[in-house]
């Protein structure tokens, strides 16, 4: 299945991107999706995968709090008997919490 429109989507944790053991990039996130309003709310947590170059360059955008549209395939995943919406993500239209620039975060340590 896929996500067949842009979806807006609050990140939780900043992103992370980890490689595989053949040398593959792949940046993960969680995010969020919220419907309804005051006591009728409800949120659904993702999580998102964008795979190769494209996601170590957009990492440093994907920062706890920030909103962003996402378009993907959506799939799950089983892990301690817990079913998890995951998303692979084809596209994202970066976005900026309010009040804070879309600049990226600054690393702590140095790259090599």
């Amino acid at each position: 299945m896929s996500i067949t429109f842009p979806t807006l989507v609050t990140l939780g944790p900043d992103a992370v991107t980890r490689h595989t053991g053949a040398g593959k990039a792949v940046t993960g996130f969680s995010a969020a999706i919220d419907s309804g309003f005051g006591d009728n709310k409800k949120t659904v947590w993702l999580d998102c995968s964008i795979w190769g170059e494209r996601g170590e360059r957009i990492a440093p955008y994907l920062l706890k709090g920030t909103k962003h549209l996402v378009q993907g395939e959506l799939g799950t995943r089983e892990h301690d008997g817990k079913t998890y919406i995951t998303v692979d993500v084809k596209e994202v239209k970066l976005g900026a919490k309010s009040g804070q620039s879309e600049r990226p975060r600054q690393e702590s340590q140095p790259t090599h």
